[in-house]
């Protein structure tokens, strides 16, 4: 990603889905910030891209400004996904995540708080996550629930995969400040059962209850599924 960045020849391995790469933490951390505040800029043009009401004549000039600088970030980019990449002190990073993903303008991003009985996120959504007018859209608070109790149950030690998820919409989310929890209930073999809810300032909006799994033949020192935060 980098031009101090080892060849992938050299420094790249799959392991069960994620990639071995060399490149050293202090890097990671390095071109990381640099990735996030590119995102967190285009963030902002997608919210300003649905909110603008300049003239069309405008809107034309901006849209061929953007042309030219794609065609500048695609001058050097990966051949296909950016995957899930790890080096040997086991700090992991995937920038192309839908939720967590640093280079992702998509993702909001949630930033994840692990703690000793489960994990919390406190996040802002706007304009680019609504569905009915004023709230957010049902299938993005799955999605951020269906992470958020993902991470809970891979406890950052383990692999899981979403087994079932159900959600219970309690109320409209608001569009705004948001909180999300979830913790582990229990766990019968390989199925890791999680609760998650998410809330505003007036209380729980959506609550959802998921079984994880974790794949056979793997251990709890398989690399970790998300960066450390």
């Amino acid at each position: 990603m980098t031009s101090r960045r080892p060849s992938p020849e050299a420094s790249a391995m799959n392991v069960g889905g994620f990639v071995r790469d060399d490149t050293p933490t202090a890097e990671v951390d390095r071109r990381e910030a640099v990735m996030a505040s590119l995102a967190g800029t285009v963030r902002e043009l997608v919210d300003a891209t649905i909110r603008t009401t300049v003239d069309d004549e405008e809107v034309r000039r901006v849209r061929d400004d953007l042309a030219a600088l794609v065609e500048r970030l695609r001058a050097a980019q990966l051949p296909g996904p950016a995957g899930i990449r790890y080096n040997a002190e086991l700090r992991a990073w995937n920038w192309g995540n839908a939720v967590i993903g640093a280079a992702n303008a998509i993702a909001p991003p949630l930033r994840v708080v692990h703690g000793p009985s489960g994990c919390h996120a406190d996040v802002v959504l706007g304009a680019a996550y609504e569905g009915p007018p004023g709230l957010v859209h049902g299938g993005v608070s799955a999605m951020l629930l269906d992470h958020i109790m993902g991470e809970t149950a891979s406890g950052m030690r383990r692999a899981t995969f979403t087994g079932t998820l159900t959600m219970r919409y309690r109320r409209g989310t608001p569009l705004g400040a948001l909180r999300l929890e979830a913790e582990i209930v229990r766990e019968e073999g390989r199925k890791v059962f999680v609760a998650g809810s998410i809330a505003d300032a007036d209380g729980v909006t959506v609550e959802a209850e998921g079984v994880f799994i974790q794949p056979a033949g793997t251990t709890g020192d398989s690399p970790p599924e998300q960066p450390s935060t």
